[in-house]
């Protein structure tokens, strides 16, 4: 699959640079859809003053889960005199998944598990000894929860050089994946490319890890380095933009949890 054809999940910081609308609407609210004729599941619609959003492609935006179309409808509710797309990252994470995940949810599947054969977490530091013992400190208990989950015992190696993980590693994490719909592996799939770790991500997916732990974890080598050498400002504007949407997509799971 090329980089064309590769499901789109996240929208770049560039795309919301893009002169903002005026807002055009006095409410937001949800509207319950009826199940379809063939038995689907009951959507909740965004309206604003009764009409329904649309994505980008011009499909409704109706999702499964009230608590994530209330908190759409929120983000909408509460945009000023110009609409902000920064300060809505529930409406695109939805509009991603309505235009571009659904009904490509294997290669979503494959990306994630990608990421974890070349997991973040296996590839350690050879010193200075206080980064090394930072690594192991906050990776090995993800590592040995995985091991508990998932029946996943990935090769840890030092420096940067590939190492194949065995394809019995990744077995229990695959199946794991298989259980997840579209929401989920969309919140799933922007934490691991948001932290470099399929394991963070799914640590935080289930439990084991709090959002904040999960970034903390994500961050060692970056945070060690900024305090030896200080710590770059655009950097810094970059980072702290994508806390942001980890905290969205950590979001975004709690609703359709």
């Amino acid at each position: 699959m090329n980089e064309t054809d590769k499901p789109k999940i996240r929208i770049s910081k560039e795309a919301l640079d893009r002169p903002k609308p005026r807002r055009f609407y006095k409410q937001a609210g949800v509207r319950e859809l009826p199940p379809d004729a063939e038995g689907g599941a009951t959507l909740y619609q965004v309206v604003l003053d009764g009409r329904p959003v649309r994505t980008p492609k011009k499909s409704p935006l109706a999702v499964p889960y009230r608590a994530l179309a209330e908190a759409i409808a929120e983000e909408w509710g509460a945009q000023g005199e110009f609409i902000e797309p920064s300060t809505m990252p529930l409406t695109r994470f939805a509009n991603s998944i309505l235009d571009g995940v659904i009904g490509r949810e294997p290669e979503v599947r494959a990306d994630i598990l990608k990421y974890a054969g070349s997991d973040l977490l296996c590839y350690r530091a050879e010193g200075p000894a206080s980064l090394v013992q930072r690594q192991a400190a906050a990776w090995d208990r993800v590592l040995a929860w995985a091991r508990e989950a998932f029946n996943a015992r990935l090769v840890l190696t030092a420096g940067v050089m590939p190492v194949a993980q065995p394809e019995h590693a990744l077995v229990g994490i695959a199946a794991a994946l298989e259980e997840l719909d579209a929401y989920r592996l969309t919140s799933i799939h922007v934490m691991t490319t948001l932290t470099g770790s399929a394991l963070l991500a799914l640590a935080h997916s289930h439990g084991a890890l709090t959002v904040d732990e999960a970034w903390a974890a994500a961050h060692i080598d970056e945070d060690w380095q900024i305090e030896q050498w200080g710590e770059d400002y655009e950097a810094a504007q970059r980072r702290q933009y994508r806390w942001s949407e980890m905290q969205a997509a950590s979001r975004l799971l709690e609703l359709v949890g």
